[in-house]
C-alpha cells in the first residue's frame, strides 16, 4: 500500500488528508468508523481528507496514522517531528504530543499495527494510542513520571483481554499488551531498575508469542537482547538474537537483519570480543546502506541507517576501551536520539577520551551528560556516569575531575 503511486504523490505534495483517505479506503473503513476510533465526527474526518496541502493538527495526524498503521513519515511526521512548522495552536499540539520523540541510537520505536478487522479491532487500536503517546513523551519527561501511567494502562489492557471473545481478539490484544510491556521495560531500564526491566521485557516477549505475530516476537526478543548486552550479559544477548532470527527464518525483512547485527555487535563487545564485534558492525553497516527507501514492515517502522551503526560502534568501542572506535571522524555528526539518548552517547564518547588519555575533555563531556541525567532523573545515565568515573584511578585528580566528583556525590534519584 505504501508503494502506491497515489499515496506517495499525496504525501510528497503535503496532502496528508488524501493519504489518510486512500489508506482508509484500502482498509475498507468508513469515515464514521475512523472518526469513532480517533474522537472525530464523520464530517470532521471528511473535512480532514479534503484539507489538501495545508497545515494540519499533529495530534490528529498522529492519531489517524496510528489507527490506520500509516508510517508517520507519510503524513509529515518524519522521525516523530513535523516536516513543516505551523503556527498557533498546532505548535502547542506539537509540544504536547510529539515533544522530544526521535529515532534512538540502535533502538527502534514501535508504531501502530493496522488492526481494524473484527469487534476487537477497534479496542486494540484505541489501546495502542496511549502507548504511542507515552513513547513520545519519553523523550521529554522523566521515566518515573510516566511509569505508573504505563503500568495502569497495562492493567487496563489485561482487564480487557480477560473479557475478549475469541482467539482473534485475544491475539490482537496480546500484541497491544506486548508493546506496552516493552515500553514499561524501557522506562524501568532508564530508571536504573534492571530487574524490573528484564521482567517487563520478558513479559513483552511472552505476549508477542501469544499474539502469533512473528515480526513482533522477533522484535521483542531483539529488544531484550539489546538490554542484556548493555547490562553486560553478552552470552544471553547472543542467544536472544539467534532466537529472533530463528523466529523469522528466511523471511526476515532487511531492516531486521541490519538492526539485529548491531545488537549482536553490542553482545560481542560485552563479552570483550573485539574481532566478532567488528565483524558484526561491518555486516550491519553493509545491510543498513543497502536498505530500500520504502518503509519497512511493522514493527520495524523506524529510521535505521549507517548513522545508527556509527552510534553502535561508539558504544562498542567504549565497552572495549578502543579510543579509535569511539573518536572516529564521523562521530561529531551524530545527533541521533532525544536528550537522554544523546547523553548516553556522550558518556560513551567520554569513555573514548579517557581511553586515549584525554582526561580534561572526557570529564567535561561527562559532566554535561550527568547534568542531563539529573534533569531527567535518569538512573541509567547517572550509573553510566559513575562507571566512566571508575575507569580513572589516580591519587591526584585534576580540577575537572574533582568538580565532577562533587556533582556526582550530590546526586540522589
Amino acid at each position: 500500500m505504501w508503494q502506491a503511486t497515489a499515496v506517495r504523490e499525496a504525501s510528497r505534495t503535503g496532502d496528508y488528508g488524501k493519504v489518510i483517505e486512500l489508506v482508509r479506503q484500502d482498509r475498507r473503513m468508513t469515515q464514521a468508523q475512523l472518526g469513532g476510533a480517533i474522537g472525530l465526527s464523520q464530517s470532521a474526518v471528511s473535512r480532514l481528507e479534503k484539507r489538501g496541502a495545508r497545515t494540519y493538527s499533529t495530534t490528529i495526524l498522529a492519531a489517524a496514522s496510528a489507527h490506520l498503521g500509516i508510517p508517520p513519515v507519510l503524513v509529515g511526521l518524519a522521525d516523530g517531528r513535523p516536516q513543516e512548522h505551523a503556527n498557533g495552536d498546532d505548535d502547542v499540539d506539537r509540544r504536547k504530543f510529539l515533544g522530544g520523540v526521535a529515532a534512538t541510537a540502535a533502538t527502534p520505536v514501535l508504531t501502530a499495527l493496522p488492526d481494524t478487522a473484527g469487534p476487537g479491532g477497534g479496542q486494540a487500536a484505541a489501546l495502542r494510542l496511549p502507548t504511542s503517546a507515552y513513547r513520545r513523551l519519553d523523550g521529554s519527561t522523566p521515566s518515573r513520571d510516566l511509569s505508573e501511567a504505563v503500568k495502569s494502562h497495562l492493567r487496563l489492557i489485561q482487564s480487557i483481554t480477560g473479557t475478549a471473545r475469541g482467539d482473534a481478539d485475544r491475539n490482537r490484544l496480546a500484541a497491544v499488551g506486548s508493546e506496552a510491556a516493552s515500553l514499561a521495560g524501557w522506562l524501568a531500564w532508564d530508571m536504573g531498575d534492571n530487574g524490573s526491566a528484564r521482567a517487563w521485557y520478558g513479559s513483552a516477549v511472552k505476549a508477542a508469542r501469544t499474539s502469533g505475530d512473528l515480526l513482533l516476537t522477533a522484535y521483542q526478543a531483539g529488544s531484550l537482547a539489546q538490554f542484556e548486552a548493555h547490562a553486560g550479559n553478552g552470552a544471553e544477548a547472543l542467544n536472544l538474537t539467534r532466537r529472533a532470527r530463528r523466529v523469522l527464518g528466511d523471511r526476515r525483512p532487511p531492516v531486521a537483519d541490519a538492526w539485529l547485527l548491531s545488537v549482536e555487535a553490542l553482545a560481542h563487545a560485552a563479552d570483550g570480543d573485539r574481532r566478532s564485534a567488528d565483524r558484526a558492525l561491518t555486516a550491519s553497516r553493509a545491510a543498513a546502506e543497502a536498505l530500500p527507501e520504502d518503509p519497512p514492515p511493522w514493527p520495524w517502522v523506524f529510521t535505521f541507517g549507517p548513522e545508527k551503526v556509527t552510534a553502535c560502534r561508539v558504544t562498542c568501542g567504549a565497552r572495549l576501551g578502543l579510543a579509535d572506535w569511539v573518536l572516529s571522524d564521523d562521530v561529531g555528526a551524530l545527533t541521533a536520539g532525544h536528550a537522554k539518548q544523546r547523553a548516553l552517547l556522550v558518556l560513551d564518547i567520554a569513555a573514548g577520551h579517557l581511553a586515549g588519555g584525554r582526561v580534561e575533555s572526557a570529564f567535561a563531556l561527562a559532566r554535561r551528560a550527568l547534568d542531563t541525567g539529573v534533569t531527567y532523573k535518569s538512573g541509567r545515565i547517572v550509573e553510566r556516569a559513575r562507571a566512566v568515573r571508575r575507569t580513572l584511578t589516580t591519587s591526584a585528580p585534576p580540577k575537572v575531575v574533582r568538580d565532577f566528583d562533587e556533582r556526582l556525590h550530590g546526586v540522589y534519584l
